[in-house]
């Protein structure tokens, strides 16, 4: 059968169903599912909350009797794998559904193609790719995490006229209007951690949190690039860290050479250890394999461990410590001496240390890969933003632009619209009052 403007309407419609739950699936991919007969919508359902019950299952059961014969619309390939719960494919089969309609193959090895084939094995017509590149784009985190072991990173700048991003020794700087903010907000809110430096850290006491009415149970864990453990223990993180989680990442065995000014390089055999290279090389710590949230539900056997190889995309070279990201003693910063008794006051505070080179995303994004991360929104500041673009390791830039003039201690934007990264394609422009955001993207 071929593809009719009314199946590629129903599929919009699932796809926009399926960014209902996105950041709050676990590590389950949130997906839309429409039951149609008789071009009516009978059922239609998201992944639920934590992951499961999946979209399907919901879709028709809420359909119920009036399944048989009708078309489901799924976004992602139903699965064909037992795992907490039977597989979708056999439910579909079981309510008689006539014909299933696919935006995406699902790439995990479990799944890819074999839910199709038993579709059709039961006499059920499949047509798949409908607005597959939408589809993608919906499913882009969990795509990345499948096909490239680490988080789809999103790198988030706000800059003023001049070029800045904020200004020196101010702390916080509103350079956008209160509409761009908010849609800051809710980018937040279905990304499931979100990133800074220790310098920003420092400098800007941020909450990171999610503060829009409504949406604040949604807010992001909240990951610090901290090599020394310089985090003050009355920061707003610190303090909050047991109502949302904070993740702090430490380096372990270059702590030394960082609190003298050295390069990680300067290890013996540090590249070659930190990129997998050595084959020797293994996970920092067991921590690394922990969940985002021990309470939380986990997928169906979708955690990852963590690869030898250097990540798809990476800048194999070792990447220096960011000077100005990495404050001095006098601001915070511990004393080798002194790193046990910091991680055990950070740990009682509820704040979660983890041991994996900070500067090394090649390294860092499989570990929070394997922790269920699997969006990773970074903000701040300039040095870390550079660290990921060099890092060729950022797959989407939304870039704000404002009218707001910082001047003089401004800190210029590592990026601007006029030296967008080769490989990024401009996907569109939407203006907030007086901001103007420009998105691109790479191609999955």
């Amino acid at each position: 059968m071929s593809i009719t403007p009314h199946d590629e309407r129903f599929m919009a419609a699932a796809i926009r169903l399926s960014r209902w739950h996105l950041g709050r699936s676990a590590t389950n991919p949130s997906v839309g599912c429409l039951i149609v007969r008789d071009g009516v919508i009978v059922g239609r359902a998201v992944t639920a909350l934590g992951g499961r019950p999946h979209a399907e299952t919901q879709a028709l059961a809420e359909a119920g009797a009036l399944a048989r014969g009708a078309t489901a619309y799924v976004t992602l390939e139903p699965c064909s794998h037992h795992g907490r719960t039977p597989p979708c494919s056999e439910a579909l089969i079981a309510y008689g559904v006539a014909r299933v309609v696919i935006s995406v193959t699902d790439p995990d090895p479990r799944v890819s193609g074999r839910g199709i084939a038993m579709l059709r094995e039961a006499g059920i017509e499949v047509d798949a790719g409908v607005l597959e590149a939408e589809g993608r784009h919906s499913l882009a985190a969990y795509l990345t995490r499948q096909t490239k072991n680490r988080p789809y990173v999103t790198l988030k700048l706000a800059v003023s006229a001049d070029g800045m991003i904020g200004r020196e020794g101010e702390g916080q700087v509103a350079i956008t209007g209160s509409e761009a903010r908010a849609r800051v907000q809710a980018l937040r809110a279905e990304t499931d951690a979100i990133l800074v430096g220790i310098g920003t850290a420092i400098a800007d006491d941020p909450l990171l949190t999610v503060r829009s009415p409504g949406l604040e149970s949604q807010s992001p864990i909240r990951i610090i690039l901290d090599p020394s453990l310089a985090l003050p223990l009355t920061s707003k993180l610190v303090e909050t860290a047991r109502q949302v989680p904070v993740i702090v990442v430490a380096s372990e065995e270059t702590s030394l050479l960082e609190a003298e000014g050295l390069p990680p390089s300067a290890l013996p055999d540090y590249r070659g250890r930190a990129t997998g290279l050595d084959p020797s090389f293994g996970p920092p710590t067991g921590e690394i394999g922990k969940r985002r949230d021990p309470n939380s539900p986990v997928s169906d056997g979708d955690g990852f461990a963590l690869r030898q190889d250097v990540v798809q995309g990476a800048n194999p070279d070792p990447i220096s410590p960011l000077v100005g990201e990495m404050p001095g003693r006098a601001e915070g910063g511990a004393s080798p001496t002194d790193m046990d008794s910091r991680r055990a006051a950070l740990e009682a505070a509820g704040v979660e240390v983890l041991y994996c080179n900070p500067y090394h995303p090649e390294v860092l994004l499989p570990a929070l890969a394997t922790r269920g991360i699997s969006s990773l929104l970074v903000e701040g500041g300039a040095k870390t933003a550079r660290l990921f673009l060099e890092a060729g390791l950022v797959d989407r830039i939304q870039l704000y632009r404002a009218p707001v003039v910082i001047g003089e201690r401004g800190i210029e934007s590592p990026l601007d619209a006029t030296d967008i990264p080769a490989g990024f394609a401009h996907k569109g422009t939407l203006m907030f009052g007086e901001d103007r955001l420009d998105e691109y993207e790479r191609g999955l």
